[in-house]
C-alpha cells in the first residue's frame, strides 16, 4: 500500500496506482515508478533513527541530499498544475514585483526565480541549500538572467543578503500540507528579510478533510479469499496479515477518485502566511463535521490542501488564484493523504461524521509531522488512531523526505 515512508514528499507509489487504474480507469500518472537515490538516502536516515535521535545537522543534511537528484525536480516541473499556477500567480502580481527585490526560498532549479525576473524583478536572490544550486546557476545563465538573479548556496537560516526584500516566493508544501514542509524556513525568511507590507507568494494555506470509501482497499483485503476459487489453495489466513500491512498507522499518499468521496469538504485549518508563527505551527488544530451523501462504508479519511495567491493585477474580479490538491480538481504530484480507519462503518444518507485533528512536529525532527485524529461515525463508538511515517522502506513505497507521524481521531453520529 502507498505509505509515506520517509522518502521525499515528491515520491509516488505506482504499484498501488496501477491497481487503482485497473479498478477505476484513472488517467496515467506522468512520472517514473521509483526514486532510488532518495530511497537509499532515507533508508540510511531510517536506520539511524532506530538507534538514536539524529543530530539536527545530520537530519538537515539528509533532507537536503534528497533534493540533489534529477527525478524529484523533473516531477515538480512536470506537474503542470503546480508549475503553471506559480507562473500565473507571479505574472499576475507583476505590478508588485516589477523593479523590486525578490527572495526565492528553496529555489531548486531556479524556475520560480526566472518567472520573477520575467515579471520584471530588479533583483532575485535564489537561495538553495542542496547541490542542485549548481544547476540553477547554469539555468539562470542559459536564460541570460545572471545580471538579475543571484543563486546563493546555503540554508536560508544561515545566508546573509545585502538587502531586505519586497517579495518572498517559495514552493514549500508537503503531503497533507505540513509533512516535511519547509514552511518554518519560509517564516524565518519572512521575519528576517521581508520589508513591512511585503508580498508573500503564496499568502494563505488551508487544510481540508472528507470521509471516503476506498473500494481498492476493500478489494485488496478480500483478494486472499478469492485465491481458492482460482487456484484451489485456501489463502484466507493471509487476510489478517494483509489488513495489518494495508490498514495500518501509515499515511497513504495516493489519488482519491471523486466517486470515493462521501461528503462535501470540511475545512480543518487556515494559515495566514503573513501572520502565522513557527510556534503556532507546533500545534495546528481543527475540527470537522459533515453529512454523508448516501449508503456506503467509511473506511478512511482523505486530507488535502490548497494555497492561495493574491489576485494582483489580473482581471479575475479580485479573486485569489488557488492551487488545489483536492480530489475534485486536476491531479497534482501531492495527490491526497489517506488515513485508514481500523473499523470501517456503514453510513447512509445524512449520517454524521465528526472529529478533531491535531497536527504537530515529531520529537525526532521539526520537519516530521504528527497528526492526531479523534473521529465518530453515526452512533458508533469514537475511533482514535495515530498515523505515522514508518522508519523502514519498502521497494514500492516512496514519499516525503523524512519520517512523520499523524494522529487522527474521528467521530461520526
Amino acid at each position: 500500500m502507498s505509505c509515506i515512508t520517509g522518502e521525499s514528499r515528491r515520491g509516488k507509489n505506482y504499484k498501488y496506482q496501477d491497481f487503482r487504474r485497473r479498478k477505476h480507469g484513472s488517467k496515467k500518472t506522468s512520472q517514473r515508478d521509483s526514486i532510488q537515490y532518495r530511497n537509499n538516502t532515507r533508508k540510511k536516515m531510517s536506520h539511524l533513527l532506530k538507534k538514536r535521535k539524529l543530530d539536527k545537522n545530520v537530519q538537515e543534511n539528509l533532507y537536503f541530499d534528497s533534493y540533489s537528484d534529477v527525478t524529484i525536480h523533473e516531477e515538480m516541473i512536470a506537474d503542470h498544475v503546480r508549475t503553471n499556477t506559480y507562473r500565473t500567480a507571479i505574472l499576475r502580481n507583476s505590478d508588485a514585483i516589477r523593479d523590486r527585490v525578490v527572495l526565492d526560498v528553496g529555489a531548486g532549479t531556479g524556475v520560480l526565480s526566472v518567472f520573477c525576473a520575467q515579471a520584471g524583478a530588479r533583483k532575485v536572490y535564489a537561495v538553495e541549500a542542496c547541490s542542485i544550486a549548481e544547476q540553477a546557476v547554469k539555468i539562470v545563465r542559459q536564460n541570460k538572467m545572471d545580471d538579475r538573479i543571484e543563486v546563493i548556496r546555503g540554508a536560508v537560516e544561515t545566508v546573509e543578503l545585502p538587502e531586505r526584500v519586497d517579495v518572498i516566493v517559495s514552493e514549500w508544501m508537503g503531503y497533507a500540507l505540513l509533512h516535511e514542509s519547509m514552511l518554518n524556513s519560509v517564516l524565518f525568511a519572512r521575519d528576517k528579510w521581508l520589508k513591512p507590507g511585503g508580498l508573500m507568494l503564496p499568502c494563505k494555506a488551508e487544510l481540508y478533510i472528507s470521509p471516503i470509501n476506498d473500494l481498492v482497499v476493500e478489494d485488496r483485503l478480500n483478494f486472499w479469499r478469492t485465491v481458492k476459487d482460482q487456484y484451489g489453495v485456501d489463502m484466507s489466513p493471509m487476510c489478517d496479515f494483509a489488513k495489518g500491512c494495508i490498514v495500518n498507522g501509515d499515511i497513504a499518499v495516493t489519488l482519491v477518485t471523486v466517486e470515493d468521496v462521501l461528503s462535501h469538504p470540511c475545512k480543518l485549518a487556515e494559515l495566514d502566511l503573513h501572520a502565522v508563527t513557527t510556534e503556532q505551527l507546533r500545534s495546528v488544530r481543527g475540527s470537522f463535521a459533515c453529512e454523508c451523501f448516501g449508503a456506503a462504508a467509511v473506511n478512511a479519511l482523505c486530507v488535502w490542501f490548497t494555497v492561495s495567491f493574491p489576485c494582483g493585477d489580473g482581471e479575475e474580479g479580485g479573486r485569489p488564484l488557488v492551487l488545489s490538491t483536492s480530489p475534485f480538481k486536476p491531479e497534482t504530484h501531492w495527490k491526497q493523504a489517506v488515513l485508514y480507519l481500523d473499523a470501517p462503518r456503514d453510513v447512509v444518507q445524512d449520517t454524521r461524521v465528526a472529529g478533531e485533528v491535531h497536527l504537530y512536529p515529531s520529537e525526532e525532527s521539526a520537519r516530521h509531522v504528527c497528526i492526531h485524529v479523534e473521529c465518530a461515525i453515526g452512533e458508533h463508538k469514537k475511533q482514535c488512531k495515530t498515523f505515522s511515517i514508518p522508519d523502514g522502506y519498502s521497494e514500492h513505497q516512496h514519499q516525503h523526505a523524512a519520517a512523520a507521524a499523524v494522529v487522527v481521531v474521528v467521530v461520526v453520529w
